[in-house]
């Protein structure tokens, strides 16, 4: 069986994740350690009891979320047993991580620049994020292409995450005025998200260029099994065409419909999500068929997920 780890993005975190990780597995509790001291403020405590508020801050989800992932990683070894990698928009970095190609402590600077970088851009520029529901990827294109007019009146799809779910973002402003147009287009669904900023959208180009400056301080190795990324929706190994990848990502559409359509054409039959939630299940669910789904998450899932590592008797 070829399998695949995807990892969870922003929007899956909750108040009391980690907290049977941590309690259950000593090595979890010394990342997060590891990560506190890194970040300078308490991880383990915001992922733990939150506040929620506060965990839903960019700045501080993005880091969260990496951390829980990679707790997950160091429990049960799953990445050194998985044939390929993707992560949604903010989990490609955990999927970077599990590929070899960032170390710990290098990815998790990295996330924390760029959660602060959106969450700063997202002051600067007021824009958000909607849901469209019930129209397929070309429809939306259309909409998006005779309503964008860039500047404050930017919009554009954002998140292919499943057939008939794109993600628009945009100008805060413009993207809520035009939330009738898909609706009048034969949307079922159209809705905004609670999010900070226009994420994946021109809108992001200020944090783009100092994110990239960081990006080329950093090393990357080349990738130990293929990543797909979000950008192409393309599995790469090559650490100069992964850290290209990385750059534009910010402002570039999550290919998440295609990620997994080219997983399955490539042979991929089981898909492991690992992060909190089971959002990224769903989505391979709607998209793809004759591929089996697992979830890693808590306490639970790690053991039940090493049980069936055993070796048999």
């Amino acid at each position: 069986m070829s399998t695949a780890l995807v990892f969870a993005g922003q929007g899956s975190q909750y108040v009391g994740m980690t907290k049977d990780l941590v309690a259950a597995y000593p090595a979890a509790n010394d990342l997060g350690r590891r990560a506190n001291d890194l970040l300078g403020f308490d991880v383990l405590s915001l992922m733990a009891e939150g506040p929620a508020e506060r965990l839903t801050e960019t700045r501080y989800t993005q880091p969260a979320l990496f951390v829980h992932e990679a707790m997950i990683l160091q429990i049960t070894g799953a990445h050194h047993q998985a044939t390929a990698v993707a992560g949604h928009s903010l989990g490609e970095y955990s999927a970077l991580y599990a590929a070899g190609v960032l170390t710990f402590e290098d990815a998790l600077r990295l996330v924390a620049l760029r959660g602060t970088l959106m969450f700063e851009a997202g002051e600067q520029t007021p824009g958000t994020m909607a849901a469209v529901v019930g129209l397929s990827d070309a429809d939306v294109e259309h909409l998006c292409a005779s309503l964008n007019h860039g500047g404050d009146q930017t919009i554009i799809p954002a998140n292919y995450n499943a057939p008939g779910q794109v993600v628009i973002s945009g100008s805060r402003d413009h993207v809520r005025a035009s939330l009738s147009a898909f609706k009048n287009g034969g949307a079922k669904i159209v809705k905004e998200l609670q999010v900070s900023g226009a994420f994946h959208s021109p809108i992001l180009t200020s944090a783009q260029e100092p994110f990239a400056t960081a990006l080329q301080a950093t090393a990357f190795s080349d990738a130990r099994i293929p990543v797909y990324v979000n950008v192409s929706a393309t599995p790469l190994s090559s650490a100069d065409q992964l850290r290209t990848a990385a750059s534009e990502q910010l402002t570039s559409a999550v290919r998440w419909t295609q990620t997994l359509e080219r997983m399955a054409q490539d042979g991929i039959t089981r898909i492991i999500e690992v992060g909190p939630g089971k959002v990224l299940q769903g989505l391979v669910k709607r998209t793809v068929t004759d591929v089996e789904t697992d979830g890693l998450d808590t306490a639970a899932d790690c053991e039940r997920f090493q049980s069936t590592q055993a070796p048999q008797a």
